[in-house]
């Protein structure tokens, strides 16, 4: 497996200034930004890196700098890349965003409402040239880990980026469209995990998105005229059949000790935060998560829908892995590389799954949204949450490993227009209360 963790440059003069920054170096890292690649190097500090890259833009270059100070493998040299410059924006670089959106109010409105097809008019010397600065974003990513993953397979690497080609690099990754460039979030200094079983073409997991607890940070800060609501999305503690490797499906076993423990973290992680709504799957070890989460929340009425249980495995339920390939022999291979195409022997496939988790994450929004709510606790299971991801991305069910979900883990998705817009996905797969640092240790098995 190589593994791959991807930082964000720290705050930088642009940043408080809410200036387009683009390919311009004109920025450099403010006092918070610096303070917060150190604290970036610090909680990375026990990870054994065998090649660090970054921009090569003083405010990424600085934030890589910084970090490597802190790191026991501080003698492996920086490498800088082009590849890894951030979006050119030419005609924007500089400018203010209420600039911005008043001289270009139309290409600005499609830039944030279809970044696939904004184009700029760039002048040269044979005359003006349309340039598609997302497109050419993720091609420029594409090529990136087309040469990284030749050259460091099997190895663990740090990239320090900007906030758009980490989008980009995420997304190519993963499979995610340039449509939905908007829908991820990269926050100055936050910490993204990506595992890969071979190139581009095998399978890819995003292990976490956007981590920002290393900077005293619960999750990303909601946007200023952010008008919709937040949804924390949290798999259910651990159960006595996770830790055994048993298929649980939709027999109802309840937490374990551990999961009892990990729940009890997650509600310490989460006591500040006003959740002032809850919904939990109807089965045991959702709702007794959830239960937990909400001690501190006292005001927060817990709700209740049959559309978030885990997958029914059918014949497959109760049983360990061993077992399955017994009886239905090729089939679990088939269930890892082709999940969308396994129809569970008298159980459900992930279409299946799929419909009734959105209906009744739908019905969720739609119920937040009527009633003025902000923020919603969910707690479901490790399928159903990984079907609500693909969802939220954009993504078909093919790509349902795609997503790590450890138990008790928490992420975070927003509505900032409401149902009208897409959703952002803020932060995925947050692990660091339950004790394993930057890295998901809730359980075995990264891909």
């Amino acid at each position: 497996m190589t593994r791959v963790i991807i930082v964000r440059h720290g705050q930088s003069n642009y940043n408080t200034e809410k200036r387009i920054q683009g390919r311009s170096n004109g920025s450099e890292l403010t006092e918070k930004g610096r303070n917060d690649a150190a604290k970036v190097g610090k909680v990375l500090s026990n990870i054994s890196f065998d090649a660090i890259y970054a921009s090569p833009l003083r405010r990424a270059k600085s934030t890589a700098e910084i970090i490597c100070s802190e790191l026991a493998t501080n003698q492996i040299s920086l490498q800088t890349s082009d590849q890894l410059l951030e979006i050119d924006l030419p005609l924007w670089e500089g400018m203010v965003n209420s600039e911005v959106k008043e001289k270009f109010a139309e290409e600005y409105r499609t830039w944030h409402e279809c970044p696939e097809k904004f184009v700029m008019q760039v002048a040269t010397e044979t005359g003006n040239r349309e340039h598609f600065p997302i497109l050419a974003l993720y091609k420029q990513a594409k090529e990136f880990w087309q040469e990284l993953l030749q050259k460091h397979q099997g190895k663990t690497i740090l990239i320090v980026g900007h906030n758009g080609i980490n989008r980009a690099l995420i997304s190519t990754a993963l499979g995610i469209s340039p449509s939905r460039y908007h829908s991820l979030q990269q926050s100055n200094c936050a910490i993204s995990v990506l595992n890969f079983s071979g190139g581009l073409d095998d399978n890819v997991q995003l292990e976490s998105l956007n981590q920002t607890q290393h900077m005293g940070e619960i999750f990303p800060t909601l946007r200023p005229g952010h008008q919709g609501i937040r949804l924390l999305l949290v798999r259910h503690g651990e159960t006595e059949w996770n830790r055994q490797g048993r298929f649980q499906g939709q027999i109802d076993i309840p937490l374990n000790e551990n999961g009892k423990q990990q729940a009890s973290k997650a509600a310490e992680f989460l006591k500040d935060v006003n959740i002032d709504f809850a919904v939990s799957s109807t089965m045991a070890r959702p709702k007794e998560t959830a239960e937990i989460i909400l001690l501190p929340h006292a005001n927060s009425p817990l709700g209740l829908d049959a559309g978030l249980c885990e997958i029914s495995h059918g014949l497959w339920e109760g049983k360990f892995e061993k077992e399955i390939e017994q009886e239905f022999p090729g089939e679990l291979e088939r269930w890892r590389s082709q999940p969308a195409n396994v129809q569970m022997p008298e159980g459900e496939n992930l279409q299946q799954v799929r419909d009734r988790a959105v209906a009744a994450w739908q019905k969720i929004v739609e119920t937040a949204i009527d009633e003025n709510r902000q923020v919603g606790l969910i707690v479901a299971h490790d399928a159903t949450n990984k079907t609500l991801l693909c969802h939220i991305l954009g993504l078909s069910n093919q790509n349902f490993w795609n997503f790590r979900q450890g138990n008790g883990a928490v992420s975070v998705i927003d509505y900032p227009s409401g149902l009208n817009g897409l959703p952002v996905l803020q932060a995925m797969n947050i692990t660091a209360h339950l004790g394993g640092g930057v890295l998901d240790k809730t359980a075995a098995g990264a891909l």
